[in-house]
């Protein structure tokens, strides 16, 4: 694998084995630290680099496509670059071909998060343009930002562990920058708007590993799937993990909004 820039961070020496998701409020550190990666919602106050064990790799979770209310930058964002509402999470839809997005969400979302000392970056909601667009050219124009996004933040923190949530389309111009893709619901998914757990139809599950075969064969990237089981069904845990395992992917089997931390670990 080759890296934009010239560099080649220490990260990607290593073959990734395991990794966590968690957005509660209240981060276990020391559970955490049983994983080689460890992607948490940084509002929850934790600060990676007050961690004393160096062995994780602390990744922050960002929302490229779409920004919440509640978060610090939400007010600095201009109206102009806000094209729409994702009701189902909330949130405001951003303009991602608006000129001086990529500067903004570097500046005000990456750099803060890198200063607190996250050294990786989970890139999520990367398709919510298709929320709003309606032609083929805003579709590209759209896309073009995005990876303007990515570039600019591999162009600032070039040794920053880059994983994007899908982005499949973004893969031919950004493939050097991240070191990994992933993607949720393989066999078991989460349906927020009717709050509950669903068993992933066989047809998305088809397209989805045409998905992944190109990243792993064209690309040769490490896959992530992320799959939902109720926290208290651990036999829908291990056996969820034990499918995807199966497949060659990293599998990390959550509840439906990544509140608890899975006792599940793939060594």
């Amino acid at each position: 694998m080759t890296y934009s820039f010239g560099v080649a961070p220490a990260w990607a020496q290593q073959p990734l084995r395991n990794i966590a998701f968690y957005y509660g409020a209240a981060p276990d550190v020391k559970s955490l630290q049983q994983f080689q990666f460890a992607v948490l919602e940084p509002d929850s106050g934790f600060v990676p680099a007050a961690a004393r064990d160096k062995k994780t790799q602390w990744i922050a979770y960002i929302s490229v496509g779409e920004v919440a209310s509640s978060r610090s930058y939400y007010s600095a964002i201009p109206k102009s670059w806000v094209i729409g509402h994702n009701a189902e999470w909330h949130s405001e839809v951003i303009d991602q071909s608006a000129p001086g997005w990529p500067k903004f969400f570097v500046d005000n979302v990456v750099a803060p998060l890198w200063k607190k000392g996250y050294r990786g970056f989970f890139l999520d909601t990367l398709d919510s343009y298709q929320l709003v667009v309606k032609s083929d050219e805003q579709r590209e124009q759209a896309r073009k930002g995005l990876v303007a996004v990515i570039r600019a933040i591999h162009r600032r923190f070039p040794t920053a562990v880059l994983i994007l949530n899908r982005g499949f389309e973004l893969l031919p111009a950004v493939h050097n920058d991240i070191y990994a893709v992933a993607f949720e619901s393989l066999f078991k998914g989460w349906s927020e708007a009717n709050g509950k757990y669903i068993d992933v139809p066989s047809d998305a599950r088809v397209w989805l590993l045409a998905q992944v075969n190109n990243v792993t064969t064209k690309y040769k990237l490490p896959v992530i799937a992320i799959d939902y089981c109720p926290p208290e069904d651990l036999q829908c845990s291990r056996d969820t993990v034990r499918r995807i395992g199966e497949l060659n992917l990293i599998p990390y089997v959550g509840d439906g909004r990544l509140q608890t931390l899975s006792p599940i670990i793939l060594e």
